[in-house]
């Protein structure tokens, strides 16, 4: 009884360090950084490319909706490639792939080109995510994860916000859409050279002691679509899925330079400003984040990870109801909220992926990571998008946002309050399985 008790209050500890964790960690972030550019790239080109090939802004919308329906399928589809031929040549296998689509993008003479292949470019880049987080979840422990993920983000978004523009520059000379798509293809494929030579996959499960560290990346039991459905089972689970589907924030990254624009008269250049000191909030609440969650753990045990998870769904809500239903003069003042609900959104992904990670299966957990990241995600994104697009010719982006970056957020804390109660039961049920596996 005292057993049980211990597990469904405290988070697991991990059974060994593994080796090459942060060689791991520092590899799959540059990678990441690489993959997440280019796939964003046509957003950041597309004025470029919408003057060489006589486009209006309807086709930026078009690839963007491609991009996120075509993740859907291929993001499962990866993770279980990534069974059949091991992690690391999957991982190898995207970037390239992805690489290379990359290259071929930059070669469209027309829209019809340029829609299928930046649709086959995003395709295999999106393979990367669900992976590299399954991966870092094999690779420290429960207490680390946090730390871990946090790093992962807050580097891939801090270099990521000089790679973008820099690649940009490229669009001062005739055609230079096309050199920043060949250039970040490029860059794709030494990035896949640098996972062939120093990635190693620590095998799944081998934070948790199932697997030992020198194995290679295959699924401990047999998965199957059923054993991938038996996640819904798992109500923890069920509530990160649904949370999701209620994380407003999302928009903020959609329409938010758009509202400075049209509700507070700004220039877009001006408005533009406010990026700045979200990607610095952001930065602070993943890595901060990341380095609070022990401390957490220590005082609070998991009931911590629930109430800091609480706690940035707040800060963000709050910050958003100052940052938009509130007139400012200058954009300085837009820009102190705006790095606050950065804040709040940098303070998700240290604490919410190690929830996911404690309770799944170690062999399904780039499965989870794939419904979440690249199902449930791409539903919220198109929820949110379509659905803010067409209210705001009615109601005006003020109103959406006080619906949709207040008052979702704050019923996603809500939410969250189930996780008092199911989250330190599915924590000790994971650990009782795993302890099974180990024995």
């Amino acid at each position: 009884m005292t057993q049980q008790s211990s597990l469904s209050t405290s988070p697991p500890e991990a059974a060994q360090k593994v080796p090459h964790r942060w060689r791991n960690l520092a590899t799959l972030t540059g990678v990441t950084v690489v993959d997440n550019t280019e796939a964003g790239m046509i957003n950041t080109l597309f004025p470029s490319i919408a003057a060489a090939l006589r486009l209006d802004n309807s086709g930026l919308g078009v690839i963007a909706a491609l991009g996120k329906i075509i993740a859907v399928p291929a993001g499962p589809f990866w993770v279980w490639l990534a069974t059949k031929i091991g992690r690391r040549a999957a991982l190898v296998l995207t970037t390239v792939l992805g690489g290379a689509f990359g290259i071929a993008t930059g070669f469209s003479q027309d829209f019809v080109q340029l829609a299928v292949l930046a649709t086959l470019m995003a395709a295999c880049l999106i393979g990367g995510s669900p992976i590299a987080n399954a991966v870092i979840a094999d690779s420290f422990s429960d207490r680390e994860r946090g730390k871990a993920a946090g790093l992962f983000y807050g580097g891939v978004n801090a270099i990521a916000s000089f790679v973008g523009p820099l690649i940009a520059l490229f669009t001062g000379i005739t055609d230079g859409w096309r050199f920043g798509m060949w250039a970040l293809g490029g860059l794709c494929l030494v990035a896949g050279l640098m996972v062939w030579v120093l990635f190693r996959d620590p095998g799944v499960g081998a934070s948790d002691g199932i697997a030992a560290p020198a194995t290679s990346a295959v699924v401990l039991q047999k998965t199957s679509f059923r054993r991938v459905l038996s996640l819904f089972t798992i109500p923890t689970f069920s509530v990160m899925m649904i949370s999701r589907l209620l994380s407003g924030h999302l928009l903020i990254t959609i329409f938010g330079i758009q509202f400075l624009v049209t509700e507070r008269g700004f220039d877009n250049a001006t408005a533009a400003i406010v990026l700045i000191p979200f990607g610095i909030g952001y930065i602070i609440g993943t890595v901060g984040g990341g380095f609070t969650l022990p401390t957490l753990d220590r005082i609070m045990e998991l009931r911590g990870r629930v109430f800091f998870m609480q706690l940035a769904q707040l800060v963000f809500a709050v910050a958003a109801y100052f940052g938009t239903q509130i007139v400012f003069e200058g954009i300085l003042a837009y820009g102190v909220f705006w790095a606050l609900m950065g804040l709040g959104q940098g303070m998700n992904p240290p604490v919410n992926r190690p929830i996911v990670s404690s309770v799944v299966p170690a062999a399904l957990r780039g499965q989870a990571f794939a419904i979440w990241l690249t199902g449930f995600e791409t539903v919220a994104w198109a929820i949110f998008s379509l659905g803010a697009g067409q209210l705001a010719d009615t109601l005006g982006l003020q109103q959406v946002f006080l619906y949709v970056l207040v008052g979702s957020m704050l019923l996603n804390a809500l939410l969250l309050t189930v996780l008092y109660r199911t989250y330190p039961r599915d924590v000790a049920r994971a650990a009782r399985e795993q302890g099974l596996l180990r024995a």
